[in-house]
């Protein structure tokens, strides 16, 4: 895969975003998930490849893959 997903204190307020750019997987995924396609995303970030987006998903997918365990906060 061409891309990485990196996570750096300084860019985004260190929020995982695709190697090389400033777009954080969640404006990616968020995209997604409004229904955009692929199409659609690359053409209003060029700089981006469907590799990248691919990289997006791979990322969440396994980020939801850990295990979770909710707790009430006192």
């Amino acid at each position: 895969m061409k891309s990485s997903i990196i996570v750096n204190p300084d860019i985004c307020n260190g929020k995982p975003i695709i190697a090389g750019t400033r777009i954080p997987v969640q404006t990616v995924m968020e995209f997604l998930g409004a229904g955009d396609s692929i199409e659609e995303i690359l053409e209003e970030y060029p700089s981006l490849s469907r590799e990248d987006i691919y990289a997006c998903l791979q990322f969440a997918t396994k980020l939801m893959a850990n295990h979770y365990e909710i707790r009430k906060v006192a």
